[in-house]
């Protein structure tokens, strides 16, 4: 399916309906219907072909949370565009990277300095390309496509190294979209405050997705930002909110949030969704002491959009991702390649509507991502009886110590138990004797004794899983949506 037959379900059928709210540069709030919101793609998509921008094209955009990045996004969709966003924190290493991987069109970026971008690249600036699409007729511009031909590039966080491009279809994102709205009850009588970064699946791919499938009202700000998130909760009354971890922990503290403020929007919203970033299961049962909701967390990748999610209707289970998404199937090999059973660790493999056919110009990349029709996602998981998965760890994050396996996301929620560790990390490192070692990187409160914590791992799970050592530190190296970056960790020093 072409994406905008699905987005017209608002952007024509709801044309008179109040759609979006955005602030500018100078923090002035304004409003636009649908109508309008469709107006601004088509005169984008009348720049950008003026511009030489032509179906299959990539369109790489550097920018924040903004109208103009859904006024690209919309415009890149209708002319077969492949549109591709970029991290916006990312600098001149990352961006080199993707420039030249995906070979763009263009660059749409701020207004900063040209020393972020490679040599030869092509720069618009974003602020010009809105003045000019503003002159444009907003008359419709659409080409022809079938649903399997790519709308975007989406470059995997970068946890483990350089960062890969998987191509998602037109199908992809409108199967996912499509999902998401049904299982999670989105209707045109929600209000979706959008704070997620935009340049990632979660923003784009769910958020977006969702906004424009049901004709829910949306509000987008730049960021998540703690010193104003109150305020605009209790100007726009959300019903609906998608967030990850850290913000979660961030609407817990009452200098964010008052305690009178936390029990009103508790009282207005409908769902608040968590994913991007394991949930903390003593997040979870703060939140809900808190606001009397229960976070329904979810599981998903770049790669492959929403993988499960924790039921809508029945037991959002602590510590889990819930069950396989409709059209999903999941199941969890050994490192023999045999299929485990309940209760035991395996690789999640996956096959979804939803899931990238391949990563952009990367054939061995892709041969090695596949197996029998299935996607090896990397991911480590058990699944319990009655069908509910809990994610342990990255296969390559994975510690054989002395024979026997760790799976650091165990130790990590033990250690996270604990009200006065904030963050934590477990990684292994060699040893002479045993292999690998398990090392915890740790953002704990001072007074806190790794003694201390070393004795309550060795108290609730098996001697050899307890970290040998505790690294401090005043905080973990991060992705912009909260995924711990291991392999920028600092060597650790016996």
């Amino acid at each position: 399916m072409h994406l905008t037959a699905l987005f017209d379900l608002s952007l024509i059928g709801r044309a008179d309906t109040t759609a979006l709210e955005y602030y500018d540069a100078g923090g002035t709030l304004h409003a636009l219907t649908f109508g309008q919101v469709e107006a601004r793609a088509n005169q984008m998509a009348h720049e950008l072909r003026a511009r030489g921008v032509a179906q299959g094209d990539r369109l790489c955009v550097h920018i924040t949370n903004r109208i103009e990045f859904i006024d690209l996004f919309l415009a890149c969709t209708r002319l077969g565009v492949i549109f591709v966003p970029m991290n916006a924190l990312y600098r001149e290493r990352e961006l080199r990277h993707i420039i030249g991987d995906c070979d763009p069109k263009a660059v749409v970026t701020p207004s900063e300095s040209d020393e972020l971008y490679p040599d030869g690249a092509v720069l618009w600036r974003v602020e010009e390309l809105a003045a000019a699409a503003a002159e444009r007729p907003a008359t419709r511009l659409l080409t022809p496509l079938d649903g399997d031909e790519p709308a975007m590039i989406v470059y995997t966080s970068g946890t483990t190294g350089a960062a890969k491009g998987a191509v998602l279809s037109h199908n992809n994102l409108a199967a996912n979209g499509v999902n998401l709205v049904s299982c999670w009850r989105i209707t045109d009588a929600d209000r979706y405050l959008a704070v997620l970064p935009l340049f990632h699946v979660h923003g784009l791919g769910n958020g977006i997705h969702c906004w424009l499938i049901s004709g829910c009202l949306m509000r987008l700000a730049e960021r998540f930002d703690q010193r104003t998130v109150a305020s605009i909760f209790r100007d726009f009354v959300p019903t609906l909110f998608f967030g990850v971890p850290t913000m979660y922990v961030r609407l817990l503290d009452p200098a964010v949030i008052s305690d009178l403020d936390a029990k009103l929007i508790g009282a207005s919203a409908r769902l608040f969704v968590s994913g991007s970033a394991p949930l903390p299961a003593h997040v979870l049962e703060a939140f809900d002491k808190r606001y009397a909701h229960v976070i329904l967390e979810r599981y998903g990748m770049s790669e492959s959009l929403m993988i499960s999610s924790n039921p809508y209707e029945g037991e959002r289970r602590a510590g889990t991702v819930g069950v396989p998404l409709p059209g999903v199937s999941v199941r969890l090999v050994g490192s023999d390649d045999a299929l485990v059973a309940d209760g035991e660790v395996g690789e999640v493999h996956i096959r979804s509507p939803a899931l990238c056919a391949e990563y952009w110009r990367q054939a061995d990349a892709t041969a090695a991502a596949f197996t029998d029709g299935w996607f090896r996602t990397g991911d480590l998981a058990v699944r319990s009886a009655d069908g509910y998965y809990a994610l342990r760890g990255r296969r390559g994050d994975m510690i054989i110590s002395g024979g026997f396996n760790i799976y650091p996301r165990e130790v990590e929620e033990l250690l996270l138990e604990d009200s006065r560790v904030s963050e934590a990390a477990v990684v292994g490192v060699a040893d002479s004797v045993r292999g690998e070692i398990p090392i915890a990187y740790i953002v704990a409160e001072d007074g806190l004794h790794d003694s201390v914590l070393a004795e309550r791992c060795r108290a609730q799970m098996a001697s050899f899983k307890a970290p040998h050592a505790f690294v401090r530190m005043k905080a973990l190296p991060r992705t912009a949506l909260g995924k711990v970056q291991k392999h920028m960790l600092p060597p650790w020093k016996q």
